[in-house]
């Protein structure tokens, strides 16, 4: 029989934490789990990544409510996939904002790929039934948009591919406060499935020079220093470089996708393999790095009969 996906053994509550990181800055973490950022300005509130389900959402919006009465006005999605973004629904935000290219992932795999997250991980889809579709956004930008919340500035960035290709970063300038979504991710494995990985690493630099002083990571806990946030973006950018140097060698020596994921093991295992959902994330990061290092740009939309696939093929 067939070894289930880590993430099917995955059951065991998180604890969560809201805290605030900046003078409007919050961040909603929970051990390895989906972060989501909160932006509290003069005239109301933006989150940032909508958890996966209105369910899920309701404990994100008591929070909110315990520190501000002030409308949520904007749910910000840092990019497309399923968990960050199905839970929009329950905030009743005035706009909902992406990116262009975000959108467009959306219409191209947004039903895939919410199926095949669910299928993969259903513990981080809490009251399924709840989500009514598919978040359509109802603002969309081009590279760059600010809103204004009353006298804070609020900077929406499209900085460049990575995580995937359409990733939004959310940036406080007056306080150098980075809502970065699953660009970096700290602590915890690196989801890099549909990744821009040849590209990531630069975007990355384009973070660490804004000199971030607090950062809320997409996974793993919130940085409440330039040192520890350069440290976050130090460790998501070291993991993708290593992950595509791994596949190029695995395909220029002429390896399968199962010898090349047992060496990336080998080599990757003994610095990031304790961390949370890190076996969960290889066998999809691997599959992706050997996809790109092959030639394939366009990373390929994973259905829930490609994952069953690609597992029975490294097996």
């Amino acid at each position: 029989m067939t070894k289930a996906f880590a993430s099917k053994n995955d059951l065991g509550p998180k604890t969560i934490t809201f805290e605030q990181i900046s003078e409007h800055g919050w961040a909603y973490t929970a051990e390895g789990d989906p972060n989501s950022g909160v932006i509290i300005g003069d005239d109301g509130v933006m989150v940032v990544d909508a958890t996966a389900t209105p369910v899920m959402a309701q404990d994100l919006i008591a929070r909110i409510r315990k520190v501000t009465d002030k409308p949520i006005r904007y749910v910000t999605l840092s990019h497309y996939h399923a968990v960050r973004v199905l839970g929009a629904s329950a905030f009743k935000a005035e706009q909902v904002i992406a990116s262009r290219p975000t959108y467009e992932l959306i219409v191209e795999r947004g039903k895939e790929d919410w199926q095949s997250e669910y299928e993969r991980f259903p513990r981080l889809f809490q009251a399924a039934d709840s989500v009514p579709g598919l978040t359509w956004p109802t603002m969309v930008f081009e590279r760059q948009m600010t809103v204004y919340m009353g006298k804070l500035e609020v900077q929406l960035i499209q900085i460049g591919p990575g995580h995937t290709r359409g990733d939004t970063i959310a940036w406080l300038p007056g306080e150098r406060t980075l809502f970065s979504g699953d660009l970096v991710e700290f602590n915890a494995g690196i989801y890099t499935g549909d990744a821009q990985l040849e590209e990531w690493p630069d975007t990355l630099d384009k973070l660490r020079a804004l000199k971030p002083k607090a950062l809320v990571p997409g996974r793993g806990p919130a940085l409440k220093s330039e040192a520890d946030s350069v440290k976050a973006i130090d460790f998501t950018q070291n993991f993708v470089r290593q992950l595509l140097a791994c596949a190029r060698e695995g395909v220029k020596a002429g390896k399968s996708l199962k010898e090349t994921y047992a060496a990336t093991r080998a080599r990757l295992d003994p610095v990031y393999g304790s961390f949370p959902i890190y076996e969960h994330c290889m066998p999809f990061d691997v599959s992706r790095a050997f996809d790109e290092a092959s030639g394939i740009k366009n990373p390929r939309i994973w259905t829930a009969e490609r994952d069953m696939e690609m597992w029975n093929s490294i097996a």
